[in-house]
């Protein structure tokens, strides 16, 4: 498995741990109420397990699973997919960030930190998007 995608799940997986750990308190409190304001965790909740898991692992098994190029440069042009990762991430923890604090202005910023991602990501992995080739006597 090639690093980038390492890190891409790896982080995924911190992202779901922590999407997890705020739904857990959200359950408990609902349960046995002992904090009113752990609510404010529900939108940074949604955003982390959504965006931050789902997405980012969907990213990282595609950079591995979608077929490569022959030769010397087989994933392509690795710094956009590097950019992406670096870029999902700020973008998931400013939009969460924004959402806890009602900060309009930072939750814009990390959409479009994450929408930048996903730009890099798409040019990145598109050369490597073929047709399936047809075979021939079948």
């Amino acid at each position: 498995m090639p690093r980038l995608s390492t890190y891409f799940i790896r982080a995924a997986l911190l992202h779901l741990g922590l999407g997890f750990t705020f739904g857990a308190l959200m359950l408990w409190n609902k349960g046995m109420p002992f904090e009113g304001r752990l609510w404010l965790l529900l939108n940074p909740h949604i955003e982390m397990v959504l965006v931050g898991w789902t997405t980012q692992l969907v990213m990282g098994v595609g950079f591995w699973i979608i077929p490569r190029f022959t030769g010397e440069n087989r994933y392509g042009r690795v710094r956009l997919a590097w950019a992406a990762f670096i870029l999902i991430n700020a973008g998931v923890i400013t939009a969460s960030v924004g959402l806890w604090g009602n900060a309009a202005w930072l939750v814009l910023v990390g959409r479009a930190l994450e929408l930048s991602a996903f730009i890099s990501f798409a040019v990145h992995i598109w050369p490597r998007v073929k047709p399936f080739a047809e075979t021939k006597g079948v």
